[in-house]
């Protein structure tokens, strides 16, 4: 288990590290445009990441 474990982390950042590494400008930006959002969108959006992420591995397991 800690082996999948280390590997989805690893696999998380390398998926992170795409948008900066090809496109620094714009995912500065939208950093700075998702900073200026209000708290209860910010856990709106995180609500529907954790249910999508957690729908995906159910129906790919």
């Amino acid at each position: 288990m800690w082996q999948e474990l280390g590997i989805a982390v690893c696999l998380m950042l390398v998926l992170e590290g795409i948008l900066p590494f090809l496109y620094p400008r714009r995912w500065r930006e939208t950093i700075v445009q998702v900073a200026r959002l209000p708290d209860r969108h910010l856990r709106l959006i995180g609500l529907a990441s954790m249910l999508l992420g957690t729908a995906l591995l159910y129906l790919l397991h």
